[in-house]
């Protein structure tokens, strides 16, 4: 069996992949769900210091102290700069990676430089409104067209996010590229203008990627569970 972590984005937490991580493990595979620093659970461990550096370290530890190897590596949103750098640093013990709607960076770069820019002028705004330490969480349910049934649940555990986390440049030797299999998922029904087709674009005729469209809200995992459960299996 293969052993799948799942990386969620900004404002959420390990738990949003409730419904993908039950599928998976009924098929027999180990699955792990790690909630970032600041975020969900561990959202009382908030601080200004938190940053890209602080979460890749909370996945790397992940895989070191549980002795993971063959790993298909998954990020949702702000999670695709986590999984690219891990996979930078520890490449021989990741099979797979899935971008799931997410951020696809290249060395040098922050999510900051790679959102719309729009995007960036809103979350800089909101963080100063409430001391320029983190950015509120938007009416998350309704920014990213969340299912009807899961809105109350992810407006309610939406939390702030560090705005250290979107503003680091994330260095990259490009080891990465050494994990040969590499899918991007793109989610194709937000209600604005969607900050991650261009990745989806760039990727979807490189032989060196699978690419595929969901048609639904940027919370797959959440939206479609079966569809997703189907795509990381398929990376085994």
């Amino acid at each position: 069996m293969a052993t799948f972590v799942l990386v969620h984005g900004a404002w959420s937490g390990g738990w949003c992949y409730f419904k993908v991580a039950e599928r998976l493990r009924a098929l027999g595979h180990p699955v792990f769900c790690p909630t970032l620093t600041g975020q969900g659970e561990r959202s009382h461990l908030k601080h200004g210091a938190i940053n890209l550096s602080t979460h890749l370290t909370d996945v790397l530890n992940v895989f070191r102290f549980e002795k993971l190897s063959d790993v298909v590596l998954a990020g949702h949103s702000y999670g695709g700069m986590v999984i690219t750098g891990v996979a930078d640093r520890i490449p021989a013990q990741i099979a797979a990676l899935v971008y799931l709607d997410a951020f696809l960076p290249e060395d040098g770069q922050s999510l900051f430089d790679i959102n719309l820019p729009q995007n960036t002028r809103n979350f800089i705004s909101a963080a100063g409104n409430i001391g320029g330490l983190a950015v509120p969480a938007p009416p998350a349910a309704a920014y990213f067209n969340v299912n009807a049934a899961d809105a109350a649940r992810v407006d309610e555990l939406a939390t702030p996010f560090p705005i250290g986390c979107f503003t680091e440049r994330l260095r990259l030797s490009g080891e990465y590229r050494r994990v040969r299999k590499r899918v991007y998922v793109h989610s194709t029904d937000l209600p604005r203008e969607s900050p991650f087709k261009p990745f989806y674009d760039r990727v979807k005729d490189d032989p060196e990627w699978t690419a595929c469209t969901l048609s639904c809200g940027h919370d797959a995992m959440l939206d479609r569970p079966d569809d997703v459960t189907r795509i990381l299996a398929a990376a085994v």
